[in-house]
């Protein structure tokens, strides 16, 4: 594992305490522990949050695994280690943004950040691949040729 790969999957890993507080704070209001009054529109966009932080946040630990066996440019490569959680906070904080509000039965305009984080999460996803797939055979101007024989 690179250094890089070590520190971000660091931070990535001390994230994991809040998603764990926030599936605590959001069995207190499913459970009626506390008083909080929220729609049904709200408990579902706050459980879909929860869910995909959790979700994400592991594929995020797992890309940096896998983003340690390709090879990309230095500066993509970093974009690519970084945008992987940053969709994680932007596609979960997306379903808590848009669902903020008293007696909210639809959301407001904050769900776009949920949009910006899945195609941020998308785009990652598909360049990743790709570059897993189609490893760079030599190296061309500036050191990017890329080969378009899968491995096989």
């Amino acid at each position: 594992m690179t250094a890089i790969a070590k520190l971000i999957s660091g931070i990535i890993i001390l994230t994991v305490p809040t998603i764990a507080y926030g599936g605590y704070f959001l069995l207190t209001i499913l459970s009626g522990y506390d008083k909080i009054v929220l729609t049904d529109f709200q408990k579902s966009m706050f459980r879909a949050g929860h869910a995909h932080a959790g979700v994400l946040v592991l594929l995020s630990l797992i890309a940096q695994l896998l983003l340690d066996n390709v090879q990309l440019n230095a500066g993509l490569l970093l974009a690519l280690r970084i945008a992987f959680p940053l969709a994680a906070i932007l596609v979960s904080g997306g379903f808590f943004a848009s669902a903020i509000g008293r007696g909210l039965t639809q959301p407001n305009g904050f769900i776009t950040i949920l949009y910006v984080g899945a195609f941020l999460l998308v785009a990652s996803l598909i360049v990743t691949g790709i570059a897993l797939i189609f490893p760079t055979q030599s190296h061309g101007v500036h050191g990017a040729s890329y080969s378009l024989r899968p491995l096989c």
